[in-house]
């Protein structure tokens, strides 16, 4: 069977990565006692959104790339247009809010504003070591490590196609290559890779990139059984979901997050509908912009209301708690709609904008 060109499940599959992360950084704001164990293991999440980055940036560009008819500047371009506009959007909306805080005689830390980072971040190399500190959008780090991916593609796109038939061999060498960089890594420094983020964020997306690089080849070459696939994404989404429950070795985590992407993409291929809902596609094209407002959203809202209700933990009672998660979605969607997407086209028509330029040229001729 054909591969479909959408793979509507995996861009359903983001928004959940997504919102797993979102309660990582929100469930401390809750009055409650404690954290429950699957919401501790919320930075996952960025793990996912690695994995599916190989698998999907692969399943676009490497039939291209195998016909040689890839073109990096325009790869380059393409991925300029869907990550910075945002990501500039969000670190100004942190400057002017922590402006107007100190102006309103407000305390703010001093890493959100620091000058000495601000290089890094407008250049989106902060989590290649090359920033003194995690300031302005804190998350913004893990779009410096998927840029580090993009300059890199080539490699990794040389790299998946030489073992292209042997795609068990490439997934073996994948799960191989995230067990000795996790082991290493924290041997080395003393804390998991999956918690670096500043400091060693370029890193951290390596193992899980090229994971989904494997994915990938191991899911085109293969036939898709419906139930198969069905039984497939419950079985890994279960054993993901369990495995950080329990507090099983991150790896085991994330090669559980393979064994879902994996699934999906083969329900997509048999023609099953499991994620393929228009709402839960919409919540995944958006999730993007609710990764990346989240934090100045949680800045806003939690500064706003501690203030406002003399809260002196900055926890926040059920119901403003549940109003403040709820609200992320809408404004996260205005977020895309205004921001994220028409910039993206705009960015777009200006690459195309020459070459069409030329036609209208040689026609007019």
């Amino acid at each position: 069977m054909e591969s479909p060109a959408n793979i509507k499940p995996l861009t359903s599959l983001r928004f959940f990565a997504a919102i797993w992360v979102v309660m990582f950084h929100y469930w401390p704001h809750l009055a409650v006692t404690g954290t429950p164990a699957l919401v501790a293991k919320g930075y996952l999440g960025v793990e996912c959104f690695f994995v599916l980055s190989g698998f999907i940036l692969c399943h676009v560009y490497l039939p291209a790339f195998e016909a040689r008819r890839f073109k990096f500047g325009d790869f380059i371009w393409a991925r300029i247009a869907r990550i910075y506009p945002l990501h500039i959007a969000t670190l100004v909306a942190i400057g002017l809010m922590a402006g107007a805080a100190l102006a309103a005689g407000m305390p703010v830390d001093s890493d959100v504003l620091s000058l000495p980072a601000l290089p890094a971040n407008l250049a989106m190399v902060q989590a290649w070591g090359l920033s003194p500190v995690a300031g302005w959008n804190h998350p913004s780090w893990s779009i410096s490590a998927e840029w580090f991916a993009y300059l890199t593609f080539p490699v990794f796109a040389i790299a998946t196609i030489a073992l292209r038939r042997r795609p068990a061999v490439a997934v073996a060498g994948a799960l191989t290559l995230l067990a000795i960089l996790y082991v290493g890594f924290e041997r080395i420094t003393g804390f998991p890779l999956t918690r670096a983020t500043i400091s060693w964020g370029a890193l951290r997306i390596v193992p899980c990139f090229v994971l989904g690089c494997a994915l990938y080849l191991a899911w085109r070459g293969g036939a898709a059984d419906r139930r198969k696939a069905l039984a497939g994404a419950a079985f890994f989404g279960c054993a993901a979901l369990v495995c950080a429950q329990f507090g099983a070795p991150d790896m085991l985590t994330v090669s559980a997050f393979g064994g879902l992407i994996i699934s999906l993409a083969q329900v997509s291929k048999a023609g099953g509908r499991l994620g393929s809902h228009p709402f839960f596609v919409y919540l995944g094209e958006i999730s993007y912009a609710v990764y990346m407002v989240c934090i100045p959203w949680e800045l806003l809202f939690v500064n706003l209301a501690a203030n406002t209700l003399h809260l002196q933990s900055k926890q926040l009672p059920l119901p403003l708690w549940l109003f403040f998660v709820v609200t992320l979605v809408p404004l996260s969607a205005i977020a895309h709609h205004l921001i994220e997407r028409p910039a993206r086209d705009r960015i777009k028509l200006w690459r195309s904008a020459p070459h069409s330029h030329k036609l209208e040229i040689a026609h007019a001729g």
